[in-house]
């Protein structure tokens, strides 16, 4: 039977390691210039689908199994940790409204994964825990860095777009973070809030 850690761990390395190839924007245009963009993006998607699956399927496997753990957080982090959890879901909805929140955060959804991943390294201290927020973490930061290049050389663009979009990515992300803090963390991950 597979190792729950070593899954979890090819699983993130599939995952991040095909989002990081922008990273490498000429490898890349060379590789799409090769196969063609709708090739290329449903290359990336599958090999993206894999990792997720094996991120998934190892987490479980090590939640259940039990792992070590490293340190212990205090329960009054949990507070903290929804505080600074609230606007994850609205950068993720400006992610995909161009507006003056894109503007203002230049990437919203590297912000929102690298904010989701810090607070749920403040909530979790288990070995998986760890392991999974702080690979998002580190490739956030290491996305950020490169998409920051890749805006002065041209390659990225970053549109603002209508306060509207900023007021929709606002109620729509408030209304998810607050189905999440009800019952969809519970139904998705396994894990109440409250």
């Amino acid at each position: 039977m597979a190792h729950p850690m070593g899954v979890l761990i090819a699983g993130l390395v599939i995952f991040l390691s095909v989002h990081l190839v922008p990273v490498f924007a000429e490898r890349r245009q060379v590789f799409v210039a090769r196969v063609g963009a709708m090739p290329y993006r449903a290359i990336h998607s599958l090999i993206a689908l894999v990792g997720l699956v094996l991120i998934i399927w190892g987490f479980g496997m090590a939640m259940e199994e039990g792992v070590p753990q490293l340190y212990f957080p205090p329960v009054w982090i949990r507070h903290l940790v929804m505080l600074i959890m609230l606007p994850v879901f609205v950068l993720l909805v400006a992610a995909y409204l161009p507006s003056p929140i894109t503007t203002a955060t230049r990437h919203p959804m590297v912000l929102a994964i690298k904010v989701w991943a810090f607070a749920h390294l403040l909530a979790n201290g288990d070995l998986a825990s760890v392991v999974l927020f702080g690979s998002f973490l580190v490739w956030g930061v290491v996305a950020r860095i490169s998409l920051k290049r890749r805006e002065r050389a041209g390659l990225v663009t970053v549109r603002g777009g209508p306060a509207s979009n900023a007021v929709i990515a606002v109620i729509v992300g408030l209304a998810i973070y607050g189905l999440f803090i009800w019952k969809a963390h519970m139904w998705l991950i396994g894990v109440p809030i409250l």
